[in-house]
């Protein structure tokens, strides 16, 4: 059976992505092989060249916005306060609330990739629990069972 490792994105400016992933959301770099960089978090860069040789030089299509990074994050009031020092930061939208009561933003990376942080399920069930709903209120809004949501009761 194969074994998932991990995210690989191509980028055209290695160091500039690896001050992004380091200083806007906060990740370590694990190992840095040069053309390719792996994170604390679970993800790792790709140098464009190099990918593109790993292709037999097939065309790349960028900007396809057909996937994302996604991260949680528990204090996300304080994220977004954080996020706004970031004035080169390119969004594909603000902060907005899903349906089962989470708030995420989307944004790009240096090269397009989109990236999403949620707020933390677990910080939303909470939240959800201390505005006065019952265990199965915020079981069906944030769709988690119940099981779950009773250990934050």
């Amino acid at each position: 059976m194969l074994k998932f490792k991990c995210p690989l994105l191509a980028v055209t400016d290695m160091e500039k992505s690896i001050r992004f992933y380091e200083e806007v959301i906060g990740d370590r770099v694990a190992m840095n092989f040069g053309e390719n960089v792996q994170f604390e978090g679970g993800f790792a860069l790709q140098g464009m060249v190099k990918w593109k040789t790993m292709l037999h030089n097939a065309k790349v299509r960028r900007n396809g916005n057909a996937s994302e990074l996604y991260f949680e994050e528990d204090d996300f009031d304080g994220f977004i306060d954080y996020l706004k020092g970031f004035s080169e930061i390119l969004y594909v939208h603000g902060v907005e609330e899903m349906p089962w009561g989470q708030r995420v933003v989307r944004f790009y990376d240096p090269d397009f990739h989109i990236i999403e942080v949620g707020e933390a399920m677990d910080t939303v069930i909470r939240n959800l629990l201390k505005s006065g709903m019952t265990v199965e209120q915020v079981s069906e809004k944030s769709q988690y069972p119940i099981e779950y949501v009773k250990r934050f009761a």
